[in-house]
Formats: structure tokens, sequence, C-alpha cells
């Protein structure tokens, strides 16, 4: 048997107890028939040291089927604007607007790079990812932002298909959770090497991925609501539309299938379990990849800055904290544990804050134009 690590922030919920439930099942050993034996240090112990066989590494599990991006401090019918622990929030988490003009203070003599994910990002969050629209707004915000400053799209999904919604060729894309990178071909601005940047870590999974995708199309077919998505280095099942009653039963799902795979883990995103390769890659890894990319590698003058929504946003939040360099934004209308420095509520606000960021750098142009 192979020791797997186990990393729990909520057992307890619905889906991490089916889940668990499940992988117990997987190695032979009873689930839990009650909520409690999995309380305290003595639960995450257990978890922790739980040998899973040939079953796939979990190495995070869905905190919850109603809010799965990073852990809720707060359930939305509890909360409150004037919750203390909400107010302690926002002091540590302020909002990027209202921090406008200490962001841009701290960008002085720096290049700044920007970083945006997707879904929930640049576009409202859907019951269809087909359908996750951009608005054209939004997109004119973008397309501004990136004549002014190197920008990626960091997304989970497949490359291709997030360039579809976003349509803006000079742009940066790291789909799958950065593990299909792309720039563009010529990039004399910010790339001295004038070379388009392609960087595939994950090539040999591609067959396996594309097995377990189409296994999972297959057996899902008997959830209502479920949906699987190929985003060629990952794969994805959303949970968004499926009943309460019948979480278990996909949760259990996916853990029969992925015991079969174990150079495949499963993560969690919103409302999504993402199955991705073993090989230490995320969107923290990217960032930093699309920096050195980009010349700034160990660069004192650059500023990145990520803005995000997701679960996944958080490799790369933590990065930029671990740097000591640049700022994370985390998107949310409630209060989340997170490696980000500042938030905004919602997309309308992210494209309030690209906007200002493109009025402040003509100004300051204007300004150095003019000495």
């Amino acid at each position: 048997m192979t020791k797997q690590n186990v990393v729990v922030s909520d057992a307890n919920s619905p889906i991490n107890m089916a889940i668990t439930a499940a992988v117990l099942k997987s190695a032979g050993r009873k689930p839990p028939t009650v909520p409690g034996n999995y309380i305290g240090k003595s639960k995450k112990k257990l978890l922790k040291n739980l040998e899973i066989g040939t079953g796939p590494r979990i190495s995070t599990w869905i905190d919850s089927m109603r809010a799965s991006s990073p852990t809720h401090m707060k359930s939305a019918a509890s909360f409150s604007a004037n919750d203390e622990e909400h107010g302690s929030w926002i002091l540590n988490h302020p909002s990027a607007l209202n921090m406008f003009e200490q962001i841009t203070n701290a960008s002085k003599g720096k290049q700044m790079v920007m970083f945006l994910d997707y879904d929930g990002t640049l576009s409202p969050i859907v019951d269809d990812p087909d359908r996750a629209f951009m608005s054209d707004a939004m997109r004119a915000a973008v397309r501004d932002v990136a004549r002014y400053f190197p920008t990626a799209i960091v997304s989970g999904r497949c490359r291709d298909n997030v360039y579809n919604f976003v349509k803006l060729a000079e742009l940066y894309y790291a789909g799958s959770h950065g593990m299909d990178i792309k720039g563009p071909a010529k990039c004399e601005k910010y790339n001295k090497d004038n070379q388009a940047v392609l960087f595939q870590p994950a090539s040999e999974f591609l067959p396996m991925i594309e097995e377990v995708y189409k296994i999972l199309v297959e057996k899902t077919k008997s959830i209502p609501g479920a949906r699987v998505e190929n985003h060629k280095f990952c794969a994805s099942v959303h949970y968004r539309c499926v009943e309460e009653q019948r979480w278990s039963a996909l949760a259990e799902l996916v853990g029969s299938v992925l015991k079969d795979y174990p150079k495949l883990r499963l993560t969690q995103g919103r409302k999504v379990l993402e199955i991705r390769p073993t090989i230490k890659w995320d969107k923290g890894k990217a960032l930093e990849f699309l920096l050195e990319s980009l010349g700034f590698a160990n660069c004192k003058n650059v500023l990145p800055v990520y803005i995000g929504d997701d679960r996944t946003d958080e490799d790369a939040f933590k990065v930029l904290r671990d740097r000591g360099q640049g700022f994370g934004i985390l998107v949310s209308k409630l209060p989340k544990d997170t490696n980000a420095s500042y938030s905004l509520q919602e997309p309308s606000e992210v494209k309030d804050f690209l906007l200002r960021l493109v009025e402040w750098k003509r100004l300051s142009l204007r300004r150095s134009s003019k000495v």
C-alpha cells in the first residue's frame, strides 16, 4: 500500500463526507456513520495517514457543494455588512478600488504585469460553462490594459476555449491551470527574444486525461445535472446543477474511476471536481514561468498583480505573498480564507479597477511627456 496525504478544510460538509466515504470504501475500510467521528485534530490526523491503496492521491477536497472556493468563513445566510468578522476580514483584505492609490504608488519605477483568471473574474459564474461570456465592455477594458501592461489570462479552462471567449491575440494565455501556456507570436514590447512562448509540462498525460474524460462522460450520464469537460491537460466534473441527494453518488463515482489512475489527482474549484496530473504545476508555477518568459525573473523592478476568484487562484496568491512582491486580489462578496492582499466583490468591480488602472497609466504618461 502507498500512503496518501489527505488535507481537509471542512470534512463535515456534505461533499467531503461523500468523497471520504467513497475513498474509504474503495480502500476496503468502513466509512463513518456519524459526522462527529471526524471532528478536531484526530479527524485530520486520521485522514492524513489514511492508506488508499492503489487509488488516486487526493490532496484537497471540495469544501461545500454550495460554495467551494476558498473556504467560507461565514455562510451567506448569516452574513451581514455590520458583522464583526466581516469587518476584520475587510481590514486585512481591503477593496482594491478603495486602496487604488496605494497599489499604484507601489508600482512607481516598476513594470506592472497583469494576471487575470476568467470565470468569476472577467465573466460571471453561470450554470452552463459554455455560456460564460465576457461583456464587450470587459473585453475593451482588458484590451486597454494589455496596451500598457503585459497581460495574461490564467484559467482552468482549455487554452483554446478561453481564447475563444476572450478573443484578444495580444495576450498570454495559460490554460488547464497553467499546464498549457502560449504567448503572442510577436511581442517586441515585452519579450526580448521576440519568440512565441509555448510551454506544456504535462504533455505525456494527454492520452490518460482523454481516457478518463471518456469514462466519466459515460458514467455520469446516470447523474442528472453532472457535466464533464475535457480541458486537454485536465478534466472537470461540474456539480453546480446536481441535486443534493445525488452528491454522494457523484463523489463515489469519481472516486471509483480515479482509483485506477494513481498518476492523476483530484482538486477542487468553484462547484467543480477537477482531475489533474500529479506533477507539481499550478497557477502559481504558471505565474513564475510567465514572469521569467517576459524577462522579469529575479527582478526587483516588476510588480505582478493577480486577480482571481477561485481556490485554484490561491496558488498564485501564495507565490506573490511568498515573494513579497506584487499583489493578489480576490474576487468575492463574502469573506474567505485567502492569501490575497486585496478584494473586489464581482466582475463589474474588476472592470472598474482595470479601467481606473488604464486611466492612471494614461495620465502618468501624459505628465512624464510634459517634463
